[in-house]
């Protein structure tokens, strides 16, 4: 869970950054034109949701750990 976490982040990122190059991941890379208001917020969405699984894999790697 964490690593989908850490791609999840990473793909925010490199959608972030393309955003101020003028690369449209999305519609060029993906092909799926997303609203100007979502296209707007993409990449935040997309960290949040990867920051989010990747803290539940880490809880679930700590009560593994605890467990022992």
């Amino acid at each position: 869970m964490k690593y989908l976490g850490i791609l999840i982040i990473l793909f925010g990122l490199v959608d972030m950054a393309g955003s101020y190059m003028d690369f449209d991941l999305w519609t060029d890379f993906i092909g799926v034109e997303l609203p100007p208001i979502v296209w707007k917020f993409s990449s935040y969405a997309e960290i949040a949701i990867g920051y989010a699984i990747m803290s539940l894999g880490s809880n679930k790697d700590e009560d593994e750990e605890e467990a022992k």
